[in-house]
């Protein structure tokens, strides 16, 4: 094993500790939380040695990094996803290697996603990222919907071909009444997911928590848990 093998299968560990100690803290079978490692900023190589060690899902938040990791590690039994903000212009690229992508938050972006999936054949999995900080733009910060357009954008991506809406994602807010408070943040977020699966049941998936909330995120209910730097150490500085 290398030391980079033995750097990322410790943190892989203690990332699991924490998911398992989470999901009994909360009640919950260990098997109902996903870990996805976010992989942004590193090498191939990283994925493929986290691949070797048994992980399956990895998300990527910018196209030009991600398309030619994807490429490079096409022969490996992943599940790609695509957590960033996403401009039309990138979404051939994108339908290309994700399987799922979990920005979704417009109506235009739903179009483009349908018809490069129908253009490919491809059946695009499909979370709607929700703004709690969501002002009266009705976009967040970082991107996302209003909580108030969650069902008709629901709606939008259930009937589009090619795409299967499969549930919600969020990123904690820095900005408005969630503002450091993700336990209620990840609340709300499963309150909007009960209501979703009033008219889409199988929408079940709630990907929410990183490396620093994952345990509030657990507690509150989420399906699917991003992780980076708490597997693969802390990123060096963009630009």
């Amino acid at each position: 094993m290398t030391d980079r093998s033995g750097e990322l299968a410790a943190n892989l560990a203690k990332v699991e500790e924490r998911i398992a100690a989470a999901c009994a803290a909360a009640g919950r079978k260990r098997e109902e939380v996903t870990l996805i490692v976010v992989t942004k900023t590193y090498p191939a190589s990283d994925v493929r040695i986290l691949a070797e060690l048994g992980v399956r899902h990895v998300a990527e938040n910018r196209d030009q990094d991600a398309a030619p990791k994807a490429a490079e590690c096409a022969d490996l039994a992943l599940s790609w996803h695509f957590v960033g903000q996403l401009q039309t212009n990138k979404v051939r690229s994108v339908v290309g290697y994700a399987d799922v992508v979990q920005s979704v938050d417009r109506a235009r972006l739903v179009t483009a996603l349908s018809k490069e999936a129908e253009r490919t054949g491809r059946r695009l999995g499909c979370l709607l990222q929700v703004a709690l900080d969501a002002g009266v733009s009705g976009r967040g910060e970082r991107g996302g919907v209003a909580p108030g357009g969650v069902g008709e954008l629901a709606d939008l991506v259930a009937a589009a071909p090619g795409l299967r809406l499969d549930g919600l994602m969020t990123v904690a807010p820095l900005t408005g009444e969630y503002a450091g408070r993700q336990q209620e943040a990840f609340g709300r977020l499963m309150d909007l997911s009960t209501d979703l699966r009033r008219a889409h049941p199988a929408a079940n998936m709630v990907s929410a928590g990183m490396s620093a909330d994952l345990e509030q995120a657990v507690a509150a209910g989420a399906t699917h848990v991003r992780v980076g730097t708490a597997v693969l150490g802390v990123r060096p500085r963009l630009g």
